[in-house]
């Protein structure tokens, strides 16, 4: 494999190594969100933490997270990427280690906290570098492939955290980091070749606008369901919040080196593709918050035949994702990401319409499940590449960044909604109450995603335009004299 053109000192690395250095990483961050899933009700009953402290095991990781994200993104342009990348990677797995030692539920909680500051310099940045090690030409595979590794984590998470928490102890997920961290840094280390964005110099008021305001919207939405939509609290949250964004835009127009360039908001494929990010992640993530609790809540089984029974849902995207990597560009990633919304919105529709009592027999859940997992598949690869393409070539590490902030800020406010709507329609007191708070949530969270079906439709190349019939050639005029 020949260097990108865009870093042509960068040394000649082959695609399975170069993938293996940024995938494992972000292997490491997908296996920890959905290891944690499965083990939420032993750590609620160990811990003794009430519906919306639990609530916080998964957002205590997601605000840093969310927050972050275009920090991350600029530190690595200005800093250099691959330094801020192995910085993260060491963050995250000390951060694992002390989740793993927590014996209180505000332990946890840090422990999380910090974890998210190191997931946040690993993913948009783990996408960076890869565009920047690989040929444009197989861009759209690699990302496809790395979409598939990342799907790996997403697909074997339910059943290794099942599988810890039965057999050991749910400290024990956390522990799975430390090993696989080790491995990463010594990876990105000897692989990765340095690299870095246009211009040196750091924003630091962006910074502090940016981190403070999407803290202040995603506390406030974290915070709705245990506080009340209209309490005093909630309402300051979310509209300082938004006044601090504002801020953020407003000064990133007249920084003459801004963290966020709008002049990727110009791009409507740029916009419509953020937008689908944010409805595609808040309904399918608010979905499984529930969803991965059902088996063990309502049917009583153990961790690990729950998290072999959301297999099927899980394994599709490792499977599928490489594919749609690799037919991408054949296709069109904007028909696969709208293929692929209203595959997933269909599904949890059905999974919600199904689950009206407690003792559902498990084949009902097969098929749902599969079509879930293959719309999450046709979605977050095309949706990652997508968000990169549109681009210049400067410009990926933050829009990565930039794409990767909805994301998490989509899965912070999806799982807030989720528990807002479980909690007012059912509770963990019983099998049947779970299941009356589940069918809602997973209802609405279909309903969300078929939203972003609808803005999918207006990807720009969608629709293509037939070309008009030429006209007919005029006769040339006569030279003849008369």
């Amino acid at each position: 494999m020949q260097p990108n053109a865009a870093s042509p000192s960068s040394p000649t690395r082959s695609l399975g190594v170069v993938l293996a250095a940024v995938g494992i990483p972000a292997f490491m961050v997908a296996l920890d969100n959905l290891v944690v899933g499965v083990a939420l009700p032993r750590i609620r009953d160990d811990l003794h933490v009430s519906t919306a402290g639990l609530q916080w095991v998964v957002n205590a990781y997601t605000l840093p997270f969310a927050a972050l994200l275009l920090t991350a993104a600029a530190l690595g342009d200005r800093v250099g990427r691959r330094a801020v990348f192995i910085a993260g990677i060491v963050v995250f797995t000390l951060a694992s280690a002390a989740c793993a030692l927590s014996t209180q539920d505000w332990q946890l909680n840090v422990a999380r906290a910090v974890q998210g500051v190191g997931g946040a310099a690993v993913l948009p940045l783990s996408l960076t570098l890869l565009a920047h090690s690989v040929p444009d030409k197989v861009r759209t595979l690699a990302v496809g492939i790395w979409g598939g590794v990342y799907g790996l984590g997403v697909a074997i998470g339910p059943v290794v955290g099942g599988a810890i928490v039965e057999y050991l102890h749910w400290h024990f997920i956390f522990w799975l980091n430390v090993p696989i961290g080790v491995v990463a840094v010594v990876l990105a280390t000897t692989v990765l070749s340095e690299s870095r964005g246009p211009g040196h110099r750091l924003d630091p008021v962006g910074v502090v606008l940016s981190a403070g305001g999407l803290l202040l919207v995603v506390l406030g939405v974290v915070s709705g369901p245990q506080d009340g939509w209209g309490s005093t609290q909630v309402l300051v949250e979310l509209i300082a919040g938004a006044a601090v964004l504002v801020a953020f835009v407003l000064w990133q127009a007249r920084n003459k080196v801004p963290m966020m360039p709008l002049y990727l908001f110009q791009s409507r494929g740029f916009a419509i593709v953020n937008a689908v990010t944010f409805t595609f992640s808040a309904g399918a993530y608010g979905a499984i918050f529930l969803t991965s609790q059902y088996f063990q809540t309502a049917q009583g089984l153990s961790p690990l035949a729950a998290g072999a029974r959301i297999l099927p849902w899980t394994l599709m995207p490792t499977l599928v994702a490489p594919l749609a990597g690799h037919f991408g560009d054949r296709l069109g990633p904007h028909r696969l990401i709208a293929a692929g919304q209203i595959l997933l919105a269909g599904a949890l529709i059905w999974l919600g319409a199904g689950d009206d009592h407690v003792n559902t027999p498990y084949v009902d859940f097969i098929a749902p499940f599969i079509l879930a997992g293959i719309g999450m598949a046709f979605t977050f690869a095309p949706i990652s590449n997508q968000a990169m393409a549109t681009a210049p070539a400067h410009g990926r590490g933050i829009a990565s960044g930039v794409n990767n902030t909805v994301r998490q800020t989509a899965v912070a406010a999806g799982v807030a909604v989720a528990a807002s709507i479980f909690s007012s329609f059912g509770s963990y007191a019983s099998p049947q109450s779970f299941v009356d708070g589940l069918r809602p949530g997973v209802i609405v969270g279909g309903l969300i995603v078929a939203a972003g079906a609808l803005f999918a439709l207006f990807i720009p190349g969608m629709f293509p335009r037939r070309a008009a019939p030429a006209a007919p050639a005029e006769p040339a005029p006569s030279t003849v004299s008369h």
